[in-house]
């Protein structure tokens, strides 16, 4: 019985959820990069982290991972190594920050809307101008 007990503790330790360990985003701007530098990493658990939870983020959010695993080795590697270029942060009120930006791998503009739910920042990827 000890020895069942003691295998059960260690597989909910070695099992245990991986989102444990990200921290919380202190503010939009923390949000926003977070989410990015994780969908270039291809580490889509702790992308999955930042986003707000609801139907539509979590769709984009897997196109995005089938995406990145169609990618052959040399394009993930790209992303991997790219870095994030923000180009303006826009306040639209206490709740709701716009980031604009590109990454310096393919250098498209890109914006994510970045909004605070319950105290937390949260990046709304399904939510465009």
């Amino acid at each position: 019985m000890k020895y069942l007990l003691l295998c059960m503790a260690f597989l909910s330790v070695a099992c245990g959820g991986k989102q444990q360990d990200y921290r919380k985003a202190e503010d939009a701007l923390d949000a926003g990069r977070e989410f990015i530098n994780s969908k270039l990493q291809g580490d889509f658990s702790k992308a999955t982290f930042y986003i707000l939870p609801n139907e539509k983020n979590t769709g984009i959010l897997q196109e995005m991972e089938r995406s990145y695993r169609k990618m052959n080795r040399e394009g993930r590697q790209q992303w991997r190594t790219a870095s994030i270029n923000i180009q303006e942060v826009k306040d639209l009120n206490d709740s709701i920050t716009v980031i604009y930006f590109q990454n310096s791998s393919d250098k498209l503009a890109d914006t994510i809307y970045v909004v605070k739910q319950k105290g937390d920042w949260l990046v709304d990827i399904g939510k465009k101008e």
